[in-house]
């Protein structure tokens, strides 16, 4: 065909995650792979009650459009969450409801980039927000990161050293993939640069209330004194993926140019579904939904982790998450985690590997595993059977 495609899509990808969820869908096979909740804790019954409810109350309402803001009432409970949670000073104007953050992810390549400017974020980041942003024809800088996340020397020396420097992104909070996060005294020496440089700064929160282990942390939004941090929050983790809620929460000047974005991308969220999670709220416990789902997640992170230090050969590290969804695995010098991906995926086990999780490449004995999607005796499993491949490989190299 001589169809003939705008430059930008060149350089975008298929996300890695969703190609390899194609190959995972088969029962058997024990997934590591997505970032996906455990759909045994989906309030099913409760959301049968809760739609019906809705349709009988705000029926003609509920199937109509609604502002591109979004419902208030729900944006008056999301803002009421995050000063509760998060140490913010936020209320409902601040925010504006997206198709899940990763509509969020989108809009701040499409408010902030243009072709040829520099994005900053943490090495590894999530490729899902890479693969947002690299439409927009940027240049990605890693920031190299320890076990407290980013590192801020290097931030600032970047910074010092580049012009064009247009926005970064970051993951504060039980991060993807590596599941780190910043202490408090690394929160507050960002924002002293932040402010330094004047750069605004992509915070994506999905998992921060996931916390499994010490204290809440205040978010980057909460430090904020010159309007220069961006939230992006989402329902997707707390709740229910398929509702495609999220929301952005930024300053007035900016939070102006996302609502045009979502003018432009498809008018406004979906209201029936953001009316059916208002009066879920209305109806039922979140803080009590969130802590079941905590309780689940705390006994397969332990599994995972107690397994693995028991399985996989001593020269295999991996991180320690207080929360979330991921930990971090980093192989020997030598060992490529998509080779041996293909491996255990003969063995019916799936992961991501890290390739894909560094915008500029270049690292390949790493890998993300989810601990959130399989009941314990499958991460059991599952992590043996990875154990059994590691040794192969390991075998393999030592000839």
């Amino acid at each position: 065909m001589a169809v003939k495609f705008a430059d930008r899509m060149g350089k975008v990808e298929g996300s890695a995650i969703r190609e390899l969820l194609k190959l995972t869908a088969r029962p058997e096979v024990i997934s590591f792979a997505g970032g996906m909740p455990a759909p045994e804790l989906f309030p099913v019954e409760e959301m049968k009650k809760v739609s019906v409810t809705v349709l009988e109350e705000q029926g003609r309402a509920a199937l109509q459009y609604t502002t591109t803001e979004g419902y208030l009432p729900l944006r008056e409970k999301i803002a009421k969450r995050m000063n509760e949670k998060l140490q913010t000073n936020v209320g409902p104007d601040d925010i504006l409801m997206t198709s899940g953050s990763q509509q969020g992810l989108d809009f701040s390549g499409k408010v902030f980039i243009d072709k040829g400017d520099v994005i900053l974020c943490e090495s590894p980041s999530y490729m899902g927000a890479l693969n947002a942003m690299k439409s927009y024809e940027p240049e990605f800088i890693e920031i190299e990161t320890d076990n407290d996340g980013m590192k801020m020397e290097d931030l600032e020396k970047v910074l010092s050293e580049n012009n064009n420097v247009k926005m970064i992104y970051v993951i504060p909070d039980f991060q993807n993939p590596s599941g780190r996060t910043w202490p408090l005294e690394r929160r507050l020496k960002f924002m002293e640069i932040i402010n330094k440089y004047e750069i605004p700064v992509i915070e994506d929160n999905p998992y921060g209330e996931l916390r499994f282990d010490g204290e809440t942390l205040p978010s980057l939004k909460s430090l904020d004194t010159k309007g220069l941090v961006i939230f992006l929050g989402t329902f997707s983790k707390i709740f229910c993926p398929g509702y495609r809620l999220g929301w952005t929460c930024a300053a007035p000047q900016i939070l102006e140019k996302y609502n045009i974005c979502k003018q432009g991308a498809d008018l406004q969220a979906s209201t029936i579904s953001q009316m059916e999670v208002n009066k879920f709220m209305e109806m039922y416990d979140l803080d009590e939904h969130v802590e079941k789902i905590k309780a689940c997640y705390v006994k397969r992170r332990d599994v995972m982790l107690k397994v693995m230090k028991e399985e996989f050969p001593e020269c295999v590290e991996f991180t320690y998450p207080e929360g979330g969804l991921f930990t971090w695995v980093t192989l020997p010098e030598g060992i490529d985690a998509g080779i041996m991906a293909k491996k255990c995926l003969e063995k019916n086990v799936a992961y991501v590997p890290g390739a894909s999780f560094y915008p500029n490449g270049g690292v390949v004995n790493t890998c993300r595993l989810n601990y959130s999607n399989m009941p314990e005796e499958k991460i059991v499993e599952g992590i043996k059977r990875m154990g059994e491949v590691l040794r192969e490989e390991l075998a393999e190299k030592a000839k």
